[in-house]
């Protein structure tokens, strides 16, 4: 292996761990410690359970995402837009297109709902460690509260900063915290080897006949392990498939052997309640202290993890017209995916001390935590399946069906916490569920609604005035969705105020179903000055309309956008109105100077 590639094999594993493995990564923290205050620490329920943990790990993130949903990706992107995009292409209509374009909203729904409680968790776990250092015993929960909201504050403050320069530190400190995660495992093991034996799937069945249905309502805290095992598919475009891959291996053996260790712990000490800290205290209590500090900085790292992709969703909403515009910045002049969008920053920082203060105490959190976890896994599930079903790899269709299963039987076993404050997760995925439903009705009852013209009715009138030769001197450059459909406010501008310039072009962006990859076509001689200019770019493609104007020799004088003017007794359109007043319109989107810019009203009854 030369020099250049040994340093890009391990460069692209730390950067991995520093991007995609912090959620799961800092699952420790918690996990344990949540279960065994709901399980007593009897020497079987402790071997069941960790045999639980270690095959949730193998089955729903080794199976369900490394071996079979990252074979499935378009142009190294991932996530569940993903999966609907190459499930419409096998589908092409009928009622089961339906029914997956209202799985992957459920999905995308819970995904952002999932990025408000994974920071509460995991920042206010990590800081509730402080608890276990003398001088700080009888610190009141207020003020840990308290420090848990100013770090998070701190971390929502630097995102327009961009994740790009911080980054490349996140990977070697997570790589640390691994370490740290094995070396403490591994000395806890040393004082209690047959800890080692709970690895066997026998626990865990055995865990299952001993305690009956209570021990399948334990499975929604055994999913406290797995969460953030989704990033490795939503964070594929970013890194591309064989870092996260080879990387996940490492990071695999490392939360496996601090669980064993964490087992041990607790057969040693069954009174114990904050299990990983106390852990590493009885191993060294001069290390403690750097210990706990590791473990925020990898919980703030975590937090970022899940604010980059929220970021990431919330973008391939808005190019995929599920969600409205958004102003959204590039922080960065190589990596496309590094993106901050504002609005979405605050009110996911507001959400997030919100829980915080509502829930107190990390472990009360994990009861709302969970559902939107299994709930996206369920449907990547059945979408992977729908998908293995309709290509040539049918023989991936009975284990995507089996795993499938197993995310079923977790997420049954997480409606038992629905009454315990799970229904804040549903409330969470609700906000953003109810926003794509009526953003993606609302536009297409107003397309409705404004009636276009199709070209050749619209070219009658048009070359009738462009002959009377009354024409602006310069370039007038139109929007439309499609050149070939002209929107109302073209002809109210052209047909009925004859504001008709010497050469007119009707220019349309058309967003591709594959992630990147930009083209433009100038098709000239529809009529007399009249041209069309279509640009065809990836939903995840930053678009300079500017400089693709410049490529074909366009010198725009004036750019006109038609303005929707909504008026309405139904209260869905209502808000959907108000939606659309107060998001960027398009042209503000794509960053069109001003100085050139016309808005034409036109007024809808919807």
């Amino acid at each position: 292996m030369d020099q250049k590639h040994a340093d890009s094999y391990w460069g692209g594993i730390v950067k991995s761990m520093g991007l995609v493995f912090g959620d799961i990564g800092t699952s420790p923290i918690y996990t344990l410690t949540v279960l065994f205050a709901l399980t007593k620490p009897t020497h079987d329920n402790v071997f069941g359970i960790i045999s639980l943990v270690v095959w949730t790990l193998i089955i729903l993130v080794t199976v369900e995402y490394a071996w079979l949903a990252m074979s499935l990706g378009r142009k190294g992107e991932g996530g569940t837009i993903v999966l609907k995009e190459i499930l419409v292409r096998l589908l092409k209509s009928g009622r089961r297109m339906v029914f997956v374009g209202f799985l992957s909203f459920v999905g995308v729904s819970l995904l952002l709902g999932d990025g408000v409680i994974t920071p509460a968790i995991s920042i206010l776990s990590a800081v509730e460690g402080m608890l276990l250092i003398p001088a700080l015993a009888s610190v009141h929960q207020g003020t840990l509260i308290f420090i848990a909201s100013v770090i998070a504050v701190i971390l929502f403050i630097f995102q327009f900063k961009g994740t790009d320069k911080v980054a490349a530190a996140f990977g070697p400190l997570m790589t640390v915290w691994f370490i740290a995660l094995t070396v403490t495992g591994l000395i806890s093991i040393a004082s209690f080897p047959e800890i080692l034996k709970s690895v066997s799937p026998y626990y865990a069945i055995k865990f299952f006949l001993d305690n009956g249905f209570s021990g399948f309502f334990v499975l929604s805290e055994v999913i406290l392990c797995a969460t953030g095992g989704e990033a490795l598919y939503a964070d594929m475009g970013h890194l591309g498939r064989r870092p996260i891959i080879r990387a996940w291996y490492f990071v695999f053996v490392a939360l496996v052997i601090n669980y064993l260790g964490q087992g041990a712990f607790v057969i040693m000490h069954p009174d114990a309640k904050n299990i990983l800290f106390g852990m590493v205290q009885g191993q060294s209590q001069i290390l403690y202290i750097p210990f706990l500090i590791l473990t925020i900085i990898a919980t703030v790292i975590a937090s970022q993890a899940l604010i980059s992709g929220v970021f990431s969703i919330v973008y391939q909403g808005i190019t995929t017209r599920i969600m409205p515009l958004m102003k959204v910045d590039y922080t960065s002049s190589h990596l496309k995916s590094q993106i901050y969008i504002g609005s979405v920053n605050w009110f996911l920082m507001l959400l997030v001390i919100f829980i915080m203060l509502i829930f107190r105490k990390s472990e009360n959190l994990a009861a709302a935590y969970g559902l939107a976890v299994t709930g996206t896994m369920t449907i990547t599930g059945i979408m992977m399946t729908m998908i293995y079903a309709h290509t040539t790899k049918k023989w991936k269709v009975p284990i995507a069906a089996a795993v499938t299963l197993v995310d079923f039987a977790f997420l049954a076993a997480n409606f038992n916490k629905i009454p315990h404050g799970g229904y804040w997760s549903i409330i969470l995925a609700a906000i953003p569920f109810v926003t794509i439903l009526i953003w993606t009705k609302g536009q297409r009852a107003l397309y409705r609604s404004l009636k276009p013209l199709d070209l050749e009715t619209f070219l009658l009138s048009y070359e009738q005035i462009y002959a009377k030769g009354k024409n602006i001197p310069g370039t007038g450059l139109f929007f439309t969705r499609e050149w070939n459909v002209i929107p109302p406010y073209v002809i109210h501008c052209i047909i009925r105020s004859n504001i008709i310039y010497e050469r007119n072009i009707l220019i349309s962006i058309v967003r591709t179903d594959d992630p990147f990859g930009v083209k433009s076509h100038l098709k000239t001689g529809l009529g007399p000055g009249l041209d069309a200019f279509e640009i065809r770019a990836g939903y995840m493609d930053v678009i300079d309309i500017e400089k693709l104007l410049k490529k074909h020799e366009i010198q725009e004088k004036v750019i006109f956008y038609g303005i929707e003017d909504i008026a309405t007794y139904n209260p869905a359109w209502r808000i959907f109105s108000v939606i659309k007043k107060l998001t960027p319109n398009f042209v503000q989107f794509n960053k069109l100077p001003a100085s050139k810019l016309q808005g034409v009203v036109t007024r809808v009854e919807m």
